[in-house]
């Protein structure tokens, strides 16, 4: 890996549970391998358990703050796991749709993959945007006013003064991860 994300400030934002594993792990690590100093920050901070297909109880990872104590400020992009439990209880977090809107606000980059951007709904930051997700979450981001939903390993979206990353799968993982470290690179 390289050091082109020497100095940035990435945080990932989950639940305490139903994340999916990969979905997590994969671009702490990768991110971290560019240079980057990655938070991972969840709902009640500490423990959270992972999740292989949303049903196969996989690893516990420590989260190193709980998301009520995060400042947006302190980062230069923001990325959002999948997983249906993570992503449905991210969307009812008060905490996690403040951080995407101060994110949103502040013109940074935010990436979500699979059910990820369910909570880009709940938090309001949907219209105008191209993106792509989990095959199940689509007709949602239709009906939240999204300008359009395609079926693309990876979309970046620069409407609207932000930079959206987004991705269906685990699958998706290599591009997601690529088109994160580019953006925030810039």
């Amino acid at each position: 890996m390289s050091s082109q994300l020497n100095g940035k400030n990435i945080l990932i934002i989950t639940s305490n549970t139903g994340i999916e594993r990969d979905e997590l792990l994969k671009p702490l690590q990768t991110l971290r391998g560019y240079g980057a100093t990655v938070t991972h920050g969840s709902s009640k901070g500490g423990t959270v358990q992972t999740f292989v297909g949303d049903t196969e109880k996989d690893q516990t990872v420590e989260s190193e703050v709980k998301l009520s104590q995060v400042l947006s400020s302190d980062f230069d992009a923001l990325v959002i796991p999948g997983g249906t439990v993570n992503a449905d209880t991210l969307r009812q977090d008060a905490a996690a749709l403040k951080l995407i809107n101060d994110f949103v606000k502040a013109g940074k980059t935010v990436a979500a993959i699979c059910h990820g951007p369910w909570a880009l709904i709940d938090a309001g930051v949907i219209e105008g945007k191209t993106l792509t997700a989990y095959k199940s979450v689509r007709i949602d981001l239709e009906n939240a006013g999204a300008a359009g939903v395609v079926d693309a390993q990876v979309k970046e979206c620069k409407a609207n003064g932000w930079t959206l990353i987004t991705s269906r799968t685990p699958d998706d993982l290599p591009a997601f991860n690529e088109a994160i470290a580019k953006a925030v690179a810039g």
